[in-house]
């Protein structure tokens, strides 16, 4: 089977939505499938220079193929007509696509070419069919929804939700494609050893450290947990926060959010903005408890990245992975309220045995349900069934 992976971009710097199709793709030329990605070179927004990489070129990677193309002419909305004319010209070489970002223009683009030179496409929202993101440019979505989009959701072959809880208040636009649920993965990952991340920052060891690790965005809940943990800081509760992430599209959005920790927490947070690598490894390592309070969340792939490295966490009752996390006790749940976040925030850090023990129920958790190879089985199943009923 010959599958083609489209998304906006695979930049790092976008986070996990964008760097899950490397681990999806692994995991299906694993199972013997074909996969090749086509995206473009954005690496942030306008300013920040595109990343350096052959244009127009299979480039390989774990058995599976990336093709890179030039964002241009407006980078910041990750448009690239390269790409579209790559994608006209060879949509005929795949069994189907899998198209990742709606009102995003490449991928819409993507879509529209799919459907017209008839290449069975999924379409994976991200998120963006949530009714609280489509309040963001309500105007502007609302045109471009009915205009681009529904036409595109109703031409797709299946949309790819990530929770049952996406997929049922997720907007359709009066059309009525087929839905999979089916959840992301992520890698168990090879941890360093213990105190790097405390050496780095000079975090005492006898302080609990919370880690935030995600994109620093509105609808994240941030404020929400500052307040929270000034309010524990007002109570003598030992912690240390660390508030890792960035927005390459909402700069100033990124340094109000640093400024406002630095004022309400002092000493006891530390601010190494976007994290990767070895020094992402690190915090995983040393991190005691990982604090996502999101106001709307589809998935919430750090999550599952905090679970895999044996992390208890901390999430709102919006993140729509909470469920598995409630049923598992791999962490605690929290509404998007001050008073009940600081509650469950001092139930955690007051106890270090049910951390450690829900850390580790947390791990197994993403060990049964969040590995690749079981969610690329799961997708190729489908796959087959969508070839099948399009054949039929």
């Amino acid at each position: 089977m010959r599958i083609l992976q489209i998304i906006p971009s695979v930049a790092a710097v976008y986070g996990g939505p964008s760097q899950m199709v490397r681990g999806l793709s692994a995991a299906l030329a694993r199972q013997d499938a074909t996969v090749d990605i086509i995206t473009t070179n954005t690496n942030g927004d306008v300013g920040q220079a595109p990343l350096a990489v052959p244009l127009n070129q299979a480039l390989p990677e774990e058995n599976y193929t990336v093709r890179y193309f030039r964002c241009a002419p407006w980078r910041r909305y990750k448009f690239s007509p390269g790409l579209c004319y790559w994608l006209w010209q060879n949509a005929y070489r795949y069994d189907l696509a899998h198209i990742h970002a709606l009102f995003s223009p490449v991928s819409t683009a993507a879509a529209t070419i799919a459907r017209w030179r008839r290449l069975p496409y999924l379409l994976r929202p991200l998120g963006t069919l949530d009714p609280a993101d489509l309040q963001k440019k309500r105007r502007l979505k609302q045109v471009y929804g009915y205009c681009l989009e529904r036409p595109n959701l109703a031409g797709a072959a299946a949309l790819h939700f990530t929770s049952r809880q996406e997929a049922e208040i997720s907007e359709r636009y009066g059309t009525n494609p087929m839905s999979l649920v089916i959840p992301l993965g992520v890698p168990l990952p090879d941890l360093p050893v213990p105190g790097q991340a405390r050496q780095r920052w000079q975090i005492p060891t006898d302080v609990p450290i919370v880690l935030y690790m995600s994109r620093i965005d509105p609808k994240k809940g941030i404020e929400l947990l500052i307040d929270a943990l000034a309010l524990l800081q007002a109570q003598s509760i030992a912690f240390h926060l660390v508030l890792a992430g960035s927005n390459a599209q909402d700069p100033n959005y990124e340094a109000l959010i640093h400024n406002y920790a630095s004022q309400q927490l002092g000493q006891q947070v530390t601010i190494p903005g976007f994290v990767s690598g070895q020094e992402k490894q690190a915090l995983l390592r040393d991190a005691n408890l990982f604090v996502l309070p999101s106001y709307y969340e589809n998935f919430g792939i750090a999550v599952a990245e905090a679970m895999a490295a044996e992390i208890p966490v901390v999430i709102s009752d919006q993140v729509h992975i909470w469920e598995a996390v409630q049923q598992a006790r791999a962490g605690w749940i929290s509404q998007c309220r001050l008073d009940t976040l600081t509650d469950v925030l001092t139930n955690a850090l007051s106890d270090p045995t049910a951390r450690q023990e829900r850390g580790k129920n947390a791990y197994h958790l993403a060990k049964t349900a969040y590995s690749w190879d079981a969610i690329a089985a799961e997708l190729l199943t489908a796959y087959r069934s969508i070839l099948h009923n399009a054949g039929a």
